[in-house]
């Protein structure tokens, strides 16, 4: 048995195609319903829900006045394009 600590039990309603989409990989895979919900869940955090946490963070960097003014950037940028085409 793992040694990986364990939240409470969820419940949880779903669509039944998708229920059915994820017992047929349960079974397929000889794995529990709730590995495939933990694999489903970790693919979503790592691409979507990183992405979401991400944005979050840089609103509130923003609002912190840690942002740089997109002007800057632009002059920044057409400065450096100026130097290569030299």
């Amino acid at each position: 048995m793992s040694d990986r600590a364990l939240s409470d039990p969820i419940t949880m309603r779903l669509p039944v195609d998708v229920l059915t989409e994820i017992e047929e990989i349960a079974a397929i895979s000889n794995r529990s319903r709730s590995w495939v919900f933990v694999r489903a869940l970790k693919a979503y955090l790592a691409s979507e829900g990183r992405e979401i946490i991400e944005l979050a963070q840089a609103k509130r960097d923003l609002d912190a006045g840690k942002g740089t003014e997109l002007d800057a950037i632009i002059d920044e940028v057409e400065a450096i394009a100026k130097g290569a085409a030299a």
